[in-house]
């Protein structure tokens, strides 16, 4: 299973209202990102799987983890190689390799992106895209081709991504190695990967446009759509718990300062 296909449920979280599930996820990333702690920011990470496993998606949290913990390594390598600041904690042969400063940087850097994103991308895992479109029009009256064009590029993300891996499959029943340990070669192989996928993306384009011109997508206006989505006691009690979150991340900041 894709890690960004919506996981049916019943659970608390699935039951809230898809503008608040978006809101949720934004808020609790703004928390991560004002955070200046390195402990608290793996409170963050902690609590987020812990959130994720009452809706019975604990294994999907824990693999986004381990998927963004290798993004988060690339910028703490980055970080701890270029921020100079604080006093020095190895040198060798005389040249400072790496800093406090730029320790503590890194360490922060690279949690506060999982922390951030973890959110974020276990948002598709609990929303319908079709339900998040037609809430942003009915709740929050955002003009339906802005609404169709967001949730439209959410969709495509996990159809890409399966698409990718079943031309990368067929490339190598036709004998393409990709296993290959020369950076030039797996450069060279990057056309017959990208180029089908092109190709087909803008076949899936084009098969889209007629498809929602067919079904009068000019002619959407709010009142289209018949579902209704009403805000809910246990929305108040989500919106509760991000203000609580919001404000332990902006007292450690004022604490730290």
């Amino acid at each position: 299973m894709n890690l960004l296909d919506y996981v049916p449920g019943d659970s608390f979280l699935h039951k809230l209202n898809p503008v608040m599930k978006l809101l949720a996820a934004f808020l609790y990333g703004i928390a991560c990102i004002i955070c200046n702690n390195v402990i608290m920011e793996l409170v963050f990470i902690l609590l987020m799987i812990l959130i994720s496993s009452f809706a019975g998606l604990q294994k999907r949290a824990l693999r986004l983890t381990k998927n963004l913990l290798v993004l988060g390594l690339i910028m703490f390598v980055l970080q701890l190689l270029f921020v100079r600041t604080g006093d020095p904690l190895l040198v060798i042969g005389g040249f400072c390799v790496f800093t406090v400063g730029g320790l503590m940087s890194a360490l922060l850097l690279s949690l506060r992106i999982v922390a951030t994103m973890l959110p974020l991308m276990l948002l598709f895992a609990i929303t319908r895209m079709n339900d998040l479109c037609g809430a942003l029009v009915k709740r929050l009256h955002v003009p339906y081709r802005y609404a169709f064009i967001v949730t439209t590029a959410f969709r495509f993300v996990p159809l890409f991504t399966t698409e990718f891996h079943d031309i990368e499959d067929a490339q190598k029943a036709r004998g393409v190695e990709y296993d290959t340990g020369n950076i030039f070669r797996r450069l060279k192989l990057i056309v017959p990967l990208f180029v089908p996928l092109l190709i087909s993306s803008m076949k899936k384009v084009d098969a889209g446009a007629m498809s929602a011109q067919l079904r009068g997508f000019n002619l959407r206006t709010t009142q289209s759509g018949y579902h209704e989505y009403p805000f809910h006691r246990c929305d108040a009690v989500c919106l509760l718990f991000l203000a609580a979150v919001l404000a332990v991340s902006v007292a450690g900041m004022i604490l730290i300062k």
